[in-house]
């Protein structure tokens, strides 16, 4: 038995996402037993962003507007510029992570990805890291910038880079595994 096994998670991504953000911790959670959808406004597939270009199609598990929350245990947000960017200005984006995080259940973010953390205001008072290009909006929405591959504070899970993705995909198994902070809380 895998430490994942009946554990669903959504990767809510759009274009423009950084590939191996996407990439490395779907095939880690998937690799520990969970099962793994990419969730995005867009239907059919989104294209990353590798280097300094365009890179692969990921495609689209489930239009963001046919997913429920309700139906996953965690909720990755990879990073890039561009991705976050575009997710934060759609409430039903918003609102997806907002219902995650009102259920118990970890969110992760990674690079850029902390900028949709921040919009669905769940960073005041809370230990983060980010790429360092955002750490003034981090503490800016009250968020406890640290410079660490990987901050843990209550079921947010945060990075800076690609670097950090094995701490971070590692991390975040942990999360799922112990159930969210609504569970280490009882």
């Amino acid at each position: 038995m895998s430490r994942l096994d009946g554990k669903s998670v959504a990767i809510l991504a759009t274009f423009g996402f950084e590939q191996s953000e996407l990439e490395q911790p779907r095939e880690a959670l998937a690799q520990a037993g969970a099962r793994v959808h990419v969730i995005s406004p867009e239907a059919d597939a989104i294209t990353g962003w590798k280097g300094s270009d365009w890179g692969g199609a990921v495609p689209v598990d489930r239009p963001l507007g046919l997913a429920d929350p309700g139906d996953y245990d965690a909720v990755v947000l990879p990073g890039g510029q561009i991705n976050p960017d575009i997710l934060r200005m759609k409430p039903e984006a918003v609102d997806f992570v907002r219902a995650m995080w009102r259920d118990g259940k970890p969110v992760a973010a990674i690079c850029h990805g902390p900028w949709m953390v921040i919009e669905a205001g769940l960073a005041e008072g809370r230990a983060m890291t980010s790429y360092p290009s955002i750490r003034t909006d981090v503490e800016n929405a009250g968020g406890r910038w640290e410079d660490a591959e990987v901050v843990a504070d209550a079921g947010l899970v945060t990075s800076r880079n690609p670097h950090d993705l094995p701490a971070f995909s590692e991390r975040l198994i942990d999360e799922i595994a112990e159930g969210g902070p609504y569970a280490r809380a009882a």
